[in-house]
Formats: structure tokens, sequence, C-alpha cells
């Protein structure tokens, strides 16, 4: 979306990077090093892994976040989303009628039978999976390094058996997985914006316009069915993003 508003709404080009493998452990340091100038970031990742912060994220602490930022790297937030991209754990349906899994509580009593999976970022994490089992007393039998885009099959399969999601995931509507409440609200919210060196926001004063624009304009419900629209049915990002920017009147 952001390319298409940057090369519609002013004389710049954009040149984008996509998969980075690791993502913000080695999107940062790129970010430092001046090989990118703006990248989408979510709150409490760039508090945990970031900040390297202990503890919670909560909203309440933007401004601290925006502060370290700006003092820190010389970078700043810009064009919050609206939408918040939180984790949760979902069970296969067989394994939640099995173990009668209703919350992440109810893994405890099964979670020695079962394999969890992830990403190898969420292992990594200061909120990720060790804070995750020491708050719920959780030991699983295995867990599983896993692929974003192999999550989904891992689980059908019975490769796994209780795995991390996002809560804007499009492919979650298309699974027989069961979601878990997270019954001590062990996860914040992760809102979604943009980071930016101060550098380029100074030398490009106009891309601050293009990020208003987008400044609340897309709901959880909105990422996801997007996020559906490219997951399981094949369509281009650069498509269901010219369209969505066509919905809201922002694109020509």
């Amino acid at each position: 979306m952001l390319d298409l508003l940057i090369e519609q709404d002013t004389d710049l080009s954009v040149e984008l990077t996509q998969g980075v493998g690791g993502g913000t452990s080695n999107i940062q340091p790129a970010m430092e090093s001046g090989e990118f100038d703006i990248y989408p970031e979510y709150t409490g990742t760039a508090w945990n892994m970031v900040l390297k912060e202990e503890g919670v994220y909560s909203e309440d602490l933007f401004g601290e976040l925006q502060q370290r930022y700006n003092e820190d790297y010389d970078m700043q937030w810009i064009g919050m989303y609206g939408f918040n991209n939180t984790y949760g754990l979902v069970v296969r349906r067989e394994i939640a009628e099995q173990y009668d899994l209703h919350t992440y509580s109810d893994l405890a009593a099964a979670a020695e039978q079962l394999v969890f999976g992830a990403e190898y970022d969420f292992f990594e994490r200061e909120d990720g999976y060790d804070a995750l089992c020491d708050t719920y007393g959780l030991h699983f039998k295995e867990t599983m390094d896993l692929d974003i885009g192999l999550k989904y099959q891992a689980l059908n399969q019975g490769q796994i058996d209780v795995m991390v999601i996002f809560t804007t995931d499009g492919q979650l509507s298309a699974s027989d997985a069961v979601v878990l409440e997270d019954d001590l609200h062990f996860y914040p919210s992760y809102l979604c914006g943009n980071v930016i060196r101060n550098e380029v926001l100074e030398s490009h004063p106009e891309l601050k316009e293009v990020f208003d624009k987008l400044t609340g304009k897309i709901s959880d419900s909105d990422m996801a069915r997007m996020n559906y629209e490219v997951e399981t049915e094949g369509r281009e990002p650069r498509d269901v993003a010219e369209d969505f920017l066509r919905e809201q009147n922002l694109l020509q």
C-alpha cells in the first residue's frame, strides 16, 4: 500500500525488499545501517526485541517507545494503521475435544502429550515461548520451528498439535482449528505502524501526508480478509492492496 501511495502522491520511487529471513532481528540492523529506510513493525515486538525491555508491552508505553527510537536509533514511528495483530494459540479440533481444551490454562494438563510449533522468532522473543510456558506452567513434549507458510499444513497433517497464530491470520478461517482463550491475559496488543529513519523523513517531508492517509484505516477484519485473499485465494498482494485503497478512495 505504501508503495502504491508513495508513487502516486510523490515523485519518489520505491524499492521493495520482501521475505527478509529472521524478521525484526535482521531488519532492524539493516535500518540502522541505512540499507532500509522504512519498514512496518509491531509495537510489542519493538519493545521486547529492539529495545530489549522485559515484561509485557502495553500501549500506554507508546510515548516511551517513540522517545527511545528517536534517541537511540534516530528513527520514529509514523502511520499507525489501526489493526492489532496479537498472538493466539490454536489446537487441532480433535485435540481440543480429546483433552477438553478451552483455555491456555487447560493446556497445562495435556502439554506433555503435545507438540508445539511456531516460527523461529517466537522462540527467541522475550515475550515468546519461554514466557508463555512460565506463565501457564506448560511443558510440551516437543517443539518444532516452522516456516510461517507451512504452519497450517503442519497442524492439519498432525505434525504439530498446538501452534501460535496471529489474530489477523487469513488461513485461520479456512482451518479446522480451535482458538483457545488467553485466560490470564498473557498477550498484549501489537499495533502495527511504520518505523522510518528521521533522516529520510527530513529529506522527504511529503511522505508524512502518505502515512497520514493510512492512519487508522485498516481494521483487524480488513487485515484478516486481505490475508485470506492472498494466502488462500492466491491473489497477488499488490492487487489486494490496490483494491483496498480504491475502496477507501485513496487511489486514483
